[in-house]
């Protein structure tokens, strides 16, 4: 019996890695697909339809918005019943109708600003993914408080829709920047510490494509607030 916990606990690091390795290889496929998609719209749907664009785009774009939405509650309610496949699936649907929605960043603002702030992004998320998989320091606290500043940050954001303070939104990006990178961290030691115990199961699987999506979600919730911030319009 304690030999073969000895190697059971031998194993848990490669058996982690591995994990690891599916949730950022996940996660790197739906921003490549997020990119692609919003890239192909911006530049070849939008030119090419610029009647059907003017009349319809808002309304494309609040259908993504609420399909986005939708497969997220999805996802994270019917996670037991569903298959890992399903799951993917539904985070590369969910990803085509992020790049939908970003479609319209190309329009607002240039291209070497959102590359710029891209990598700038890319660092903060690397960075604070790093410091999450090896600190030492259990973040669970600091992910509670994270999860309540974020939610005054969303109450605080439907009330500017009325007030329209720019100063307001502003304040509201920045701490959401900050917010998102904490998170960054907080999530990447959580999903580690899941997959110590990875057993190669569907329940396993489908706790990857859970993790790559809420790592896909801090990386995309720190981009569109830096770009809000930093990002040079047209």
């Amino acid at each position: 019996m304690s030999e073969n916990i000895l190697m059971l606990k031998q194993a848990r690091p490669e058996v982690q890695r591995k994990f690891m390795t599916g949730v950022y290889l996940r996660m790197v496929l739906a921003l490549a697909i997020t990119a692609g998609v919003a890239y192909f719209v911006a530049f070849h749907f939008i030119p090419n339809n610029l009647e059907f664009v003017a009349k319809h785009f808002k309304t494309v774009v609040w259908v993504s918005v609420i399909a986005e939405f939708g497969i997220v509650l999805l996802i994270s309610f019917a996670m037991r019943k569903i298959t890992p496949a399903l799951a993917f699936l539904l985070f590369i649907l969910y990803s085509v109708c992020t790049g939908i929605t970003f479609s319209v960043i190309f329009i607002v603002f240039e291209a070497a600003s959102i590359f710029k702030i891209f990598l700038t992004s890319c660092l903060m998320f690397v960075g604070m993914s790093i410091y999450g998989a090896f600190t030492k320091t259990d973040l669970r606290s600091v992910g509670r408080i994270l999860v309540m500043i974020l939610i005054g940050v969303i109450v605080a954001s439907l009330l500017n829709f009325l007030f329209k303070s720019s100063l307001l939104d502003w304040i509201l990006s920045l701490v959401s920047v900050g917010i998102f990178v904490g998170l960054t961290a907080y999530d990447t030691q959580k999903i580690m510490n899941i997959g110590i115990y990875d057993d190669g199961s569907q329940k396993f699987q489908k706790f990857a494509v859970v993790g790559a999506l809420e790592l896909y979600l801090d990386f995309i919730n720190i981009f569109i607030h830096l770009l809000s911030l930093f990002g040079k319009r047209k």
